[in-house]
């Protein structure tokens, strides 16, 4: 019995292809067990109180966002640590992303975490470092997006957007969808990163 019950388990440590496979089931039994109960859960799929989904400009900074690349140096998650919600505000929870697909969530900080910089600075602060950051923070190394203000907000695809968003959950009406373009015209993608940027973590202050 115990000569076979060894032959077994060097048969699996000796077998990648099995040895895989097993990590595979394992790995995936897991995740299951800790992921889809939280779709259960209201704290989760609820949104916060006074939670609205983005505007077109605001989805369309959102865009721009994650076009450029921002969340690459920037996180939009204050963990639930003394120090972080001293220094950001409190502490991000899932009812505050509901309408985020994908979120912005992230632990990557060679900038500032971005999850509480709703109304922190006027526009056109967000306007001067955006187009140059040494401008307002010499010590920066963020790059310049001077071309933003010379683009024009893109306003051609914002429709389809957010109706692919209402499927996700987004309760965005008929109404909001036909003004969207309106609310684009005239507007560069600076105005629109500017939007999201200026609602970020509002709702939890």
């Amino acid at each position: 019995m115990a000569q076979e019950h060894i032959s077994g388990h060097a048969k699996v440590e000796t077998s990648n292809f099995l040895m895989i496979v097993l990590i595979l089931i394992t790995v995936a039994i897991g995740g299951i067990v800790e992921i889809v109960p939280l779709f259960f859960q209201k704290s989760t799929t609820q949104p916060i109180e006074g939670l609205k989904p983005y505007t077109a400009l605001q989805l369309a900074g959102r865009d721009i966002y994650r076009r450029e690349g921002c969340y690459n140096c920037h996180s939009q998650m204050v963990r639930p640590f003394r120090a972080e919600a001293l220094r950001y505000g409190p502490y991000s929870v899932a009812g505050e992303f509901v309408y985020d697909h994908p979120f912005q969530w992230g632990s990557k900080r060679t900038g500032p975490d971005l999850a509480r910089v709703g109304g922190r600075y006027s526009d056109d602060w967000h306007r001067v470092h955006l187009n140059n950051p040494r401008d307002v923070v010499p010590e920066s190394n963020m790059p310049a997006y001077s071309w933003l203000e010379k683009t024009p907000a893109d306003a051609s695809t914002i429709q389809a957007h957010m109706k692919g968003m209402r499927t996700l959950g987004a309760p965005y009406t008929d109404e909001d969808i036909a003004k969207a373009p309106e609310e684009l015209k005239d507007k560069t993608e600076l105005d629109a990163v500017i939007a999201y940027l200026q609602v970020l973590g509002i709702h939890r202050k």
